[in-house]
């Protein structure tokens, strides 16, 4: 059966850093060529409907750590904390390849960066789960350590908000429509990026819970990935309509 091998810990998460500062140095300037930014830029060719392309792109990131665990043997049900810890990496990709594909409204996906993606959730997925289920060694009590339950909470409030702003943003359009409005209400009051910032928030929760290596270089991943997607919204609504808040910030309430 598989064992754990710390190297391959340690090389894995040193790439994924290393993979987010190529993501800050490519798309700082430049945004990423999808949603609102493709009238601007060149629209690629291949595409796919929004709602399959999430749908695929997101799948590995829930099924991998799912078949990682089916395959270990016997079966790693304790620590309980360790447990946990893998629900709420499957939790939130449950939820992101189940039930948000199915109520998006996004434009066709390009099918370049749907590659790209559903071989970085492989990759990620892989990292994550092999080590919860493989490597990582926490004490029996460790459900009761401030890094464990601050870092839940975090997860839970940056999921919510994250969830709660995918809402409101669907809530813009009528099906069919694809323009861009305005979003309204929740976080959006102060941040044109409130569904990123959440995400941002949620994966750095469960890097503090997780207290290791992997899920810090995930978190940072995610700051770098769509951190600046954030920074390209905000500048695109600044842009586009004149009525738009000037008190709001791109990513992070009263600083930026």
């Amino acid at each position: 059966s598989m064992q754990c091998f710390p190297s391959l810990v340690l090389a894995l998460s040193s790439l994924l850093g290393a993979l987010a500062l190529l993501q800050l140095s490519l798309y700082l300037r430049v945004p990423s060529r999808y949603g609102k930014h493709e009238e601007r830029l060149c629209r690629p060719r291949g595409r796919l409907p929004a709602r399959c392309a999430w749908f695929v792109q997101e799948l590995p990131s829930f099924l991998v750590p799912a078949l990682l665990l089916a395959l270990r043997s016997p079966p790693r049900l304790e620590p309980l904390g360790c447990r946990l810890l893998c629900c709420l990496f499957c939790w939130h990709y449950f939820y992101r390849t189940f039930i948000y594909p199915f109520f998006t409204r996004g434009r066709p996906f390009p099918l370049q960066l749907l590659f790209f993606g559903t071989l970085f959730c492989v990759y990620n997925g892989f990292l994550q789960g092999y080590y919860l289920i493989y490597c990582a060694e926490y004490p029996n009590d460790w459900c009761t350590d401030i890094r464990f339950t601050s870092g839940l909470l975090l997860f839970l409030l940056g999921m919510g908000i994250n969830i709660h702003s995918d809402l409101l943003l669907r809530q813009l359009r009528k099906p069919g429509e694809v323009t861009y409005k305005i979003p309204q209400g929740g976080l959006f009051t102060y941040v044109s990026g409130a569904n990123y910032f959440g995400e941002i928030v949620e994966w750095f929760g469960f890097a503090i819970a997780t207290w290791s290596l992997p899920a810090f270089t995930f978190a940072f991943f995610t700051l770098c990935c769509i951190g600046p997607r954030a920074y390209h919204h905000h500048r695109y609504y600044l842009k586009t309509f004149t009525d738009y808040p000037k008190s709001r910030k791109a990513l992070i309430p009263f600083v930026f």
